[in-house]
């Protein structure tokens, strides 16, 4: 039996044992001066590159996606003849599709290796699948279109998530979340002001109605943008040819030190089984997943916002431009807001504070009398739900680091159940309960409620396990088999001794 699996705790013996120098360990535990320096170079050209392709993205995947709630201001129910139902089932069905395809996309994403054709492909196809349903006669070519759509969308969202994982640390994320995010919330505000610009100067031309050339001009762009992505988006750190070989190096090191192992597969390759078998066993994914649920089905009335908008004013055009300053307002505040998340290196309080704020912009709208300005206030506090996204994405990456496969599972997991809401909250929104939508918006305050119990959950979960990690990283004290078996994991993937394992571990805590 070795010194290591006796738990021998002498920090000089560990290291002589080891063959490790002081200026070794140091070494395996941060970056030196010469590759921080590198480091800010290769984060911006990280930020100049990535970020705003998957932003671009992620604004026409909510156009393309959220594109029928503006349809049903411009005609789609009337050219269609759908019932209030048939039209909720439109909006429902794309999700029931999404979900099925999250996790099996995510692990075939992490085998493949390449993030650039796999999601590129996808990306030209909703586009091409959007611009169709312009074509559509009924409701069953609706519910087919709308079917496919959530089917060839679902790689984007979960496979960006776990991508920028691939390429920015815990500390990094939130911010870059958010910026991710504003692709969504910028959508909703320019997605509506095109489609006012349509309805007011397209509508009958060349015979076709308003919905019908916003399918045509939003899918087209989509599909156009989707195979720039095949030839310009970088797949992985260690495989883009335009960082030189030393910049290469710090890309893969940097996320190692900062998860304090390896940002890698076991022996290079783990099965993606066994990754997902590891996100299915932490607590940490299921309860993430049900916060990621109450965030999605409390931020529903996205789906409904034209139709809020209309019980303030008829006019449809007005109603989109209406729809607008929330969402704008909303990706100043969240950019903001992160900023300030991944400054002082805080998750929950973040993630905590939106919630009696937009319980209170619920319960404005559900109980103001029909006045336009009370109203209209309330979706400013009801839509800082949406705050809490790019908090909840960086605290996955942060708890769940790794290795990848696993991260990979969680992701999509999560990615799913999360969006699961979005197929039963649209038949919460009663017509006869108009304006006001009582059943809808109490459903969204019970959600919150619930995700604030989620937080609390993970800050105190996390905490615990600090205090473990500052067990293992204290070479003072005696380790347990288990504790010496979750060692030796580390120290094969990352080629070092258990002894050097064991100090990687002074580096790394999860952000509460």
């Amino acid at each position: 039996m070795t010194d290591a699996e006796k738990g021998i705790t002498d920090s000089e013996a560990m290291g002589e044992k080891a063959g490790i120098s002081h200026d070794e360990v140091v070494h395996i535990t941060r970056l030196t001066e010469e590759e921080l320096v590198l480091e800010k170079k290769l984060r911006r050209r990280i930020d100049s590159l990535i970020m705003p392709l998957v932003v671009l993205v992620y604004l026409l995947n909510y156009i393309d996606r959220n594109n029928y709630a503006a349809a049903r201001l411009q005609g789609l129910e009337a050219d269609l003849g759908l019932t209030p139902t048939e039209y909720q089932t439109g909006l429902s069905i794309l999700f029931v599709a999404y979900i099925l395809m999250q996790v099996p996309s995510n692990l075939i994403l992490n085998y493949m290796g390449r993030p650039s054709l796999y999601l590129g492909f996808f990306v030209t196809a909703w586009g091409l699948v959007s611009a169709l349903t312009s074509q559509v006669k009924g409701y069953g070519g609706l519910v087919a279109c709308r079917f496919l759509l959530g089917f060839v969308e679902a790689p984007f969202f979960a496979g960006v998530l776990f991508y920028l994982s691939k390429w920015y640390t815990k500390k990094e994320l939130a911010f870059r979340m958010s910026i991710f995010y504003s692709g969504s919330l910028l959508s909703g505000a320019f997605g509506n002001l095109i489609a006012a610009g349509i309805l007011s100067g397209l509508a009958g031309k060349r015979g076709m109605s308003a919905w019908q050339w916003l399918y045509i001009i939003e899918g087209t762009i989509t599909i156009f943008v989707g195979i720039v992505i095949c030839f310009v988006l970088p797949d992985f750190p260690e495989t883009w040819k335009l960082l030189t070989p030393e910049m290469r190096k710090v890309a893969v090191r940097r996320l190692a030190v900062d998860a304090a192992e390896a940002d890698q597969d076991e022996g290079g390759g783990m099965s993606q089984i066994k990754g997902l078998k590891l996100a299915m066993t932490d607590v940490k994914t299921y309860v993430l997943a049900l916060a990621y649920m109450c965030i999605t089905g409390a931020a529903g009335f996205q789906n409904f916002f034209p139709t809020l908008t209309k019980t303030l004013n008829p006019d449809p055009i007005i109603s989109l431009l209406l729809v607008a300053p929330p969402y704008i307002f909303m990706v100043i505040w969240s950019l903001g807001h992160s900023w300030f998340s991944d400054k002082l290196e805080v998750r929950f309080w973040f993630f905590f504070y939106p919630i009696p704020i937009t319980i209170i912009g619920f319960v404005i709208f559900m109980a103001a009398p029909e006045t336009f300005g009370p109203r209209y206030f309330s979706m400013f506090l009801m839509i800082f739900v949406f705050a809490q996204n790019g908090t909840l994405y960086s605290w996955i990456a942060g708890a769940l680091p790794r290795p990848p496969a696993k991260r990979a599972a969680a992701y999509a997991f999560i990615n799913s159940i999360g969006n699961s809401a979005s197929i039963w909250t649209p038949y919460t929104y009663l017509d006869k309960e108009a304006p006001h939508y009582w059943t809808a918006l109490g459903v969204c305050i019970g959600l919150q409620a619930v995700g604030a119990a989620c937080g609390i959950f993970m800050y105190f979960n996390l905490r615990s396990l600090n205090k473990r990690q500052e067990r293992m990283a204290n070479e003072d004290v005696q380790l347990t088999p288990k504790d010496l078996r979750r060692l030796q994991l580390t120290a094969d993937s990352e080629g070092i001794d258990i002894a050097a394992a064991r100090r990687l571990q002074k580096d790394f805590r999860y952000v509460l």
